[in-house]
């Protein structure tokens, strides 16, 4: 697993050698990049939510992001982000939180710009993650909620106050991207 472009390119990240963590393939992480691209700047916040080892929120701050929440439960896990966040030398723009995914959403007091949603796929979290989302006093109207996620779990077309912006198969693996609807 590699940071694909931005002031990181090509750093390759520390993983687990057994299959503890799926990280988001190359081909996907581009995909969903070069959706997102165009509304990452410096000024950026993102959420890694289920951060497995830091791989989403490393790449949105490679591409310029200033700061980058990664939310984890498992104390390994963590100790391969901490170790990513010092490869790529973007301490100073990420926060670690160890713990249930829940109590760290509401531990952030910043408006977040992107969250990327990525739980395993067997503990079935996705849409209570986007029902809690859609209801935090510091949701953006301008957010995105990047999600992946088996083909065969589809997700529905509105959840709280989300709704589904756009959604690309690539094969067994979806990405479905939320945002708040307008309020009108």
């Amino acid at each position: 697993m590699r940071i694909i472009t931005g002031m990181c390119k090509g750093r390759k990240l520390r993983v687990p050698k057994d299959n503890s963590v799926r990280p988001t393939p190359d081909r996907i992480k581009e995909a969903v990049f070069s959706m997102l691209s165009p509304y990452i700047d410096e000024e950026t916040i993102a959420v890694d939510v289920f951060s497995g080892t830091g791989n989403m929120g490393l790449e949105t701050l490679s591409r310029g992001a200033g700061k980058v929440f990664f939310s984890e439960l498992s104390i390994d896990n963590i100790a391969y982000i901490k170790q990513n966040i010092a490869l790529c030398d973007v301490g100073d723009r990420s926060v670690v939180y160890r713990g249930d995914y829940a109590q760290n959403l509401k531990r952030i007091q910043e408006s977040p710009d992107i969250y990327f949603l990525d739980p395993p796929y067997d503990d079935c979290l996705l849409e209570e993650a986007l029902q809690l989302i859609s209801k935090l006093s510091n949701l953006k109207n301008e957010a995105f909620i990047v999600c992946e996620h088996r083909t065969k779990h589809a997700l529905p077309g509105q959840i709280g106050n989300l709704e589904l912006w756009k959604f690309k198969r690539y094969g067994a693996t979806s990405i479905s991207i939320y945002r708040p609807k307008e309020k009108g």
